[in-house]
């Protein structure tokens, strides 16, 4: 004889994957290791099918390759020594992704062998991570200074920029103005639109460079 559903309370409890919060963040840390491998694998497609423009292909691989470092971080254990584990795990079909974690670079970028395209993916992330921050209206000096100088940094590590290149400049002389504030400082509403305009601009320029290199 059949048993009627209604007499089971239990077929209708919701069913947890975790028992715990330690197990919560394992599963939230997964879900975001697979999100940011299918972005790739999707942003890859897209640039393939030449229906996203270079630029932005660029700059938005670049800082998923650095976002999926943060998360492979976080799972990488004996169960997943390697990202082709989980991939197999999940049953991730992402032979695009995989190429680019691989290399390390967006596709746009040419590998010399050398410490030019970590340079360029570098600086990449670190433009796009200042005018995120801008927009999102963080302008506290302490907030804006690691990136900002380390930005400065390693444009001038990067030896194929040209004399010409005028970002380089304009960051130093915002750097120069974050010197001169205390930590504790922010920038006015005005200087904050001003930075972000300079930093637009550098950035397409940058662009420029490296498509003409």
């Amino acid at each position: 004889m059949s048993i009627s559903q209604d007499n089971r309370p239990e077929l209708y409890e919701e069913v947890k994957l975790f028992q715990n919060s330690r197990e919560r963040e394992k599963f939230d840390n997964l879900a975001d290791l697979y999100a940011v491998i299918n972005t790739i694998q999707q942003l890859e497609k897209a640039y393939i099918r030449d229906c996203v423009p270079s630029k932005e292909y660029t700059g938005a691989c670049s800082k998923l390759l650095v976002q999926y470092k943060a998360a492979f971080k976080q799972v990488k254990s004996d169960e997943f020594p390697t990202v082709d584990v989980f991939v197999r795990k999940y049953r991730l079909d992402c032979p695009a992704a995989l190429e680019r974690i691989r290399e390390d670079r967006p596709i746009t970028i040419k590998d010399d062998k050398g410490n030019t395209s970590k340079c360029i993916a570098d600086i990449v992330s670190l433009f796009i991570t200042l005018m995120d921050k801008l927009r999102l209206q963080i302008k506290a000096m302490d907030d804006l200074h690691p990136e900002l100088r380390d930005l400065v940094d390693t444009m001038n590590r990067l030896s194929i920029l040209p004399a010409e290149y005028e970002g380089k400049q304009k960051v130093a002389e915002w750097l120069a103005t974050l010197n001169s504030m205390q930590a504790s400082d922010e920038l006015s509403d005005s200087q904050v639109r001003q930075l972000l305009f300079d930093l637009e601009a550098a950035y397409s320029e940058f662009n420029k460079v490296l498509h003409t290199a």
